[in-house]
C-alpha cells in the first residue's frame, strides 16, 4: 500500500511541474504563433459582457496540449514497459501411430478380459 500512495505522490508532483512547462510553452510559443495567425496577443482580452471567455480558451489550448502529450508519454511507457511474450513450443502430443498403438494394446488388453465363449 505505501509504494501506490508513494508512486501517486510522485506522479502529483510530477505532474504539477510538467504542468508549469506546458502552460509556459502554451503562453510563450504557442499563443505567439496562433497570434500572427489571428492577430491577437493574448486570449484572456476576450469578453462577452461579464465573461472573460479568453481565458477559458487559454486554459482549453493548455489542457488539450497537456493531455495530447500526456497521451503520447503513456503510449511510449507502455510500449516499453510491454515484454515480447515468449512463445512457448505447443506441448507436442502422440503421433497418430501411438495413439493407434495405444487403441490396438486397449482392445487387446479388453479381448484378453472377456472369457472365451
Amino acid at each position: 500500500m505505501r509504494g501506490n500512495v508513494l508512486d501517486m505522490a510522485v506522479g502529483v508532483v510530477v505532474g504539477s511541474a510538467f504542468t508549469a512547462i506546458v502552460t509556459s510553452i502554451v503562453e510563450n510559443l504557442l499563443t505567439p504563433i496562433i497570434a500572427l495567425i489571428m492577430g491577437t496577443m493574448d486570449f484572456s482580452s476576450i469578453t462577452v459582457g461579464p465573461f472573460g471567455i479568453g481565458a477559458v480558451i487559454n486554459a482549453i489550448i493548455t489542457f488539450l496540449i497537456t493531455a495530447f502529450v500526456v497521451f503520447w508519454i503513456v503510449r511510449v511507457v507502455n510500449k516499453l514497459d510491454k515484454k515480447p511474450e515468449e512463445e512457448a513450443p505447443a506441448p507436442a502430443g502422440p503421433t497418430q501411430e501411438e495413439l493407434l498403438i495405444e487403441i490396438r494394446d486397449l482392445l487387446k488388453a479388453q479381448q484378453a478380459d472377456k472369457p472365451q465363449e
